[in-house]
């Protein structure tokens, strides 16, 4: 993802969205979190897993780009 992508995202994102920008792919993101170590802290909204685009932007080295 670019840097304007990266910007453009909503507040929260799925897990499919995060591993992209993490540059991995859906089936890894999704083994991480059933061991407990995705790189991104998570939000478990009932049966939905969405990943704070903040958590996202800190863990990729971006907040003070972005700021």
């Amino acid at each position: 993802m670019t840097i304007e992508e990266l910007k453009s995202l909503p507040t929260v994102v799925s897990v499919s969205i995060a591993a992209k920008a993490l540059g991995i792919g859906r089936n890894k993101a999704y083994e991480l979190l059933n061991e407990g170590t995705f790189p991104v802290e998570v939000l478990q909204l009932g049966n939905s897993t969405k990943v704070p685009t903040m958590a996202l932007w800190r863990v990729l080295g971006l907040l003070p780009e972005l700021a």
